[in-house]
């Protein structure tokens, strides 16, 4: 779910220090949100927030569970992790009923604040209504102005508000109609879950861009973003919610709804590359297995002489098992990673800058010194933080230091809900390799292949007449229109001028 407004760098502000945890991450994929429903159980409130805890990797700066007990709606919203706000009996408590949809969330641009935090709730003309949103709408910012216009009141700086707006307005008799009519305005990529007084309602765009995967437990119906949220409460996987299809379930059953023409499905590569949780099941594939296939790719398409590869944790480690599997050459963990790493450390100087990877990673001398090592991550984008990293495995005496990206680089920006510069400030994109290795301070580079991202997945390579994947981010092959960043005027980024504390 993508915020609308524009991102302050703190770093930028008169007055403030840098703050260390912004530093590090800055140069990372940042995931996107989770979400999560249940109907017909009696916990449905503590299910919700065990699944959403499965998903954290999703999201981590705001967390929220809706529920309904039959006569009314219960919403509790927080900022921070899962576990700061709903792991207290007594907040699970305050959200009784056996139906309950959840939300983690990281927003793509902006600061995070409390009317942003989902899922968004509203009082339609045939009840309450509340969803929960992961991905972004290509066309958000020209429906909000649109709405707007048209008398529209916006109290969230979210596209997610657009689908309240939409579903409210429509003059269909029936809520499932209305739902569908809203989603036919909508362009981009999107995984609902959503709640009635009678239904829970999960849908997904019509190229599957972004996942929703269906199951059960003890007979009651689960939706959620990965299969990981499934195992954590114990639930069995029924089946991938299908692109463009609306699932609801109320008293009757389950009903499924194919309102949208066919299309061959673009499910996002990313998640296969960084976003799920190695432990997820994804479109029918490991995602464990599939990122020890990339790593294996590379060592097909790259290998150089070393003496141990190395992982960057925690996103490279299955593609470094599977290089050292595939290559023959030992897997080392020569960088040790600090799990503990918070938002304590605000320094304002330049040195305090450059110890910051040191608090997030630790060179493992005994495995790295005096001997030429391989570094394998999943992604690069802006590059420092993979600048620092090599430095400090010279510093901790590595003979050599080259490094591998268990994907292609990143060329253009993502606008269906990854946090990605704009493409000046993509690494890839304004320098060549070379120029990529001397700023890193690598002795060699080398990334995945486009095709070898297909090979390592079972496909002869990439048709770019049928790509299978949203590879916008590697081709700028982009698999929806993209109405907001074509228009003839920009479009205002700041759509609110209110500022509010969080």
């Amino acid at each position: 779910m993508d915020e609308m407004q524009n991102p302050s760098d703190p770093a930028d502000r008169p007055g403030m220090g840098i703050d260390l945890q912004d530093d590090l991450e800055g140069d990372t994929l940042r995931e996107e949100c989770g979400v999560f429903g249940i109907y017909g159980h009696p916990e449905a409130a503590a299910i919700t927030a065990l699944g959403l805890h499965a998903l954290q990797h999703r999201g981590q700066e705001a967390a929220g569970i809706v529920s309904y007990d039959g006569t009314r709606f219960h919403s509790e919203r927080r900022l921070g992790l899962v576990g700061d706000t709903f792991s207290r009996r007594e907040v699970i408590e305050r959200l009784p009923g056996n139906v309950a949809v959840g939300h983690v969330r990281y927003s793509t641009t902006g600061a995070t604040i409390l009317r942003n935090v989902q899922p968004l709730f509203a009082e339609l003309n045939a009840g309450g209504f509340a969803v929960g949103h992961n991905g972004n709408l290509t066309n958000g910012l020209s429906l909000r102005r649109d709405l707007v216009r048209d008398g529209a009141m916006m109290q969230s700086t979210t596209d997610t508000e657009v689908i309240l707006h939409l579903v409210a307005r429509s003059k269909r008799n029936h809520f499932i109609d209305r739902f569908i009519e809203a989603l036919r305005a909508l362009e981009g990529a999107y995984s609902l879950t959503a709640l009635t007084n009678k239904k829970l309602i999960g849908a997904r765009d019509p190229l599957g861009i972004r996942p929703l995967v269906l199951g059960d437990l003890d007979g009651s119906p689960i939706l959620a973003s990965e299969t990981c949220a499934l195992d954590m409460i114990g639930a069995k996987y029924v089946r991938d919610i299908e692109p463009g299809e609306i699932v609801v379930f109320d008293e009757s059953g389950a009903h499924s709804h194919k309102p949208f023409p066919p299309k061959p499905p673009r499910p996002c590569i990313f998640e296969y590359i960084y976003f799920s949780r190695p432990d997820s099941i994804v479109g029918g594939r490991s995602v464990y297995d599939v990122r020890k296939a990339f790593g294996a790719q590379l060592a097909r398409e790259s290998h150089v002489d070393i003496d141990v590869v190395v992982p960057v944790p925690d996103s490279g480690v299955p593609a470094a098992l599977g290089y050292s599997q595939h290559s023959g050459v030992p897997f080392e963990l020569g960088i040790i990673r600090n799990h503990y790493v918070g938002r304590t450390f605000i320094q304002p100087t330049q040195s305090g800058r450059e110890i910051g990877v040191r608090m997030k990673h630790a060179a493992n001398r005994i495995a790295i010194e005096g001997k030429r090592i391989l570094l394998i991550d999943d992604s690069l984008v802006r590059g420092t933080t993979s600048k620092k990293i090599v430095r400090m495995m010279r510093d901790a005496g590595a003979k050599e230091v080259h490094f591998r990206l268990a994907s292609p680089p990143i060329l253009y920006p993502d606008y269906y809900g990854i946090d990605l510069p704009d493409r000046g400030g993509l690494l890839a994109a304004t320098h060549s390799l070379e120029e990529m290795r001397e700023i890193i301070g690598a002795d060699s580079l080398a990334f995945l292949s486009i095709d070898g991202v297909y090979r390592a997945m079972g496909y002869p390579g990439r048709d770019p007449a049928n790509p299978k994947f949203s590879d916008h981010c590697f081709t700028g092959t982009y698999p929806t229109g993209l109405t907001d960043q074509n228009q003839p005027e920009p479009q205002p980024r700041q759509l609110s001028l209110l500022a509010e504390a969080s």
